[in-house]
């Protein structure tokens, strides 16, 4: 899920029910993954009226997510 996450924070920042919307998963399921990725210092969050919006600190780690993510389809 948490890659997921990052793959589609790659893509543009996301609120909540964007990302819930994408992955096909409920609120509080993705809300709970995006509390672990900001405290790892992997997401941060800016409020926009009633939303947060979420996008990566860090876009390295999105590319390395996809290159590992083309490396495990390319050994199958």
């Amino acid at each position: 899920m948490r890659i997921g996450i990052v793959l589609q924070l790659r893509e543009s920042e996301r609120c909540v029910h964007e990302l819930k919307d994408a992955l096909g998963v409920t609120q509080p399921l993705i809300s709970q993954h995006l509390r672990v990725l900001k405290s790892a210092g992997v997401v941060e969050g800016e409020r926009s009226g009633r939303e947060v919006l979420y996008r990566l600190v860090d876009d390295h780690l999105a590319h390395i997510v996809a290159d590992a993510i083309a490396h495990s389809e390319e050994t199958r």
